[in-house]
């Protein structure tokens, strides 16, 4: 894998910008997913059984769409013990995060005339997608699933796409079965999307869509939104690693190139004050496998220009190595997942560190977050007026200049009523 050699100067958010058009933009699915979303939408199964064994299972006749009990048991009882520790304690981890992040409590707001209680409910079905084209994703079952769980919600429906046997991976359904999964469908793809969103004869429709998957996925997702609620776009991974001079350059070579691993549109970026160790990654970097990844290095006169370019980049991953970057982590705002030390690789939180691998990509860590239970939980409000009068002799002026009439004789009646009259 070739890697760009730049020099941080000017403006971080210039270069920044230079680093994402070296992936290749994605071409337009927007008229072709929305084709299988009207026809899974009029057909039901049947579009998605086209789908799936257009796209799937090479003309194969699909498997039934749900998953037995039996099937799922016994898949979770054949696991290698080595994979099922590793994915039970993956889970235990998961739930210690999430349940940090459940913010479900209640909390009252006395304002003198009324009184408004906050507090939050979980939506009641939650569709997790699993990405199945390049490997079976059974971290992201864990990922999905828990976070759900752990916010109460009381139906989670997972789907991934078939192998051209019409069978899902059996350590995909190990892990459903271990993480506490609901529903298990054998559907991928933009159609899956479309039958979580609007339900089938088979597949019941869910409240929120989460879970990364190609662009046709991705789209779908986006253009279903508002039917249901999605987590975002989760598009190509990016990782961010900045390390001083004098640190190993092995472990942190082998971080970029394990994200590389993710494949085409990937990008992965060192930033260091040490030409010596930008050296190092780059012979290293360069003898790596072809993923069809992009890898940048960067060379900074000190840290302060590094935070600002990690600022303007909003990777989805930073790892901070060496005492001068780690003394950054603070000041950092605008990243999905932040590893610091250099024993903390980004991979670990891939896998078992009990943060989630789920998270905001392509710089939307300016304003997303990475899957929480929060995404499963509605904001609820109650209002409880006990003192009518002084709100709406405050608020009836403003209903009258945006032209509201009623609203603002609506909550005029409330005095009279409060007056005795």
């Amino acid at each position: 894998m070739r890697s760009e050699r730049v020099a941080l100067a000017g403006d971080p958010a210039v270069l920044v910008a230079e680093l994402r058009a070296l992936v290749p933009a994605a071409e337009s699915v927007t008229a072709a997913v929305a084709e299988i979303i009207s026809r899974v939408r009029a057909e039901g199964d049947a579009a998605v059984n086209d789908y799936t064994r257009l796209l799937d299972t090479g003309g194969a006749e699909p498997k039934p769409q749900r998953v037995s009990e039996d099937e799922l048991e016994a898949a979770a009882q054949g696991l290698e013990p080595a994979i099922r520790r590793g994915l039970e304690r993956a889970i235990a981890n998961v739930e210690a995060v999430a349940t940090a992040r459940a913010h479900r409590e209640r909390i009252s707001v006395d304002l003198g005339s009324h009184v408004v209680h906050v507090g939050s409910t979980p939506v009641a079905r939650a569709g997790v997608y699993v990405p199945g084209g390049r490997a079976p994703y059974p971290s992201t079952v864990v990922m999905g699933v828990v976070p759900a769980r752990i916010a109460g919600v009381q139906h989670v429906a997972v789907c991934a796409p078939p192998g051209p046997d019409g069978e899902l991976n059996p350590v995909i359904l190990g892990a459903c079965r271990l993480a506490g999964a609901s529903t298990v469908y054998r559907m991928g793809g933009a159609q899956a999307i479309a039958a979580l969103a609007y339900g089938t004869e088979s597949v019941t429709a869910v409240d929120v869509i989460v879970g990364p998957g190609n662009l046709y996925v991705q789209e779908a997702k986006r253009q279903v939104f508002g039917q249901v609620a999605i987590d975002g776009f989760a598009g190509p991974s990016d990782l961010v690693a900045i390390a001083e001079g004098g640190v190993d350059p092995e472990p942190l070579a082998l971080d970029l190139l394990a994200q590389a691993e993710h494949g085409p549109g990937t990008l992965v970026v060192g930033v260091s004050d040490s030409p010596e160790l930008l050296d190092a990654l780059a012979a290293r970097l360069d003898e790596g496998i072809n993923t069809g990844a992009v890898a940048c290095l960067i060379e900074v006169s000190d840290f302060e220009h590094a935070l600002a370019f990690a600022e303007a980049f909003a990777p989805e991953h930073l790892q901070l190595v060496g005492p001068g970057p780690e003394a950054l982590a603070s000041r950092v705002t605008r990243v999905g997942c932040v590893f610091i030390g250099g024993l903390s690789a980004t991979a670990f939180g891939d896998y078992i560190a009990g943060s989630n691998h789920i998270l905001p990509t392509g710089g939307a860590a300016r304003f997303a977050s990475g899957l929480s239970p929060e995404h499963f939980l509605r904001g609820t409000t109650e209002v409880r007026v006990l003192e009518a009068s002084e709100l709406a002799r405050e608020a009836a002026p403003v209903a009258r200049a945006e032209g509201f009439e009623l609203h603002a004789r609506s909550m005029e009646a409330r005095i009279r009523d409060n007056q005795g009259q």
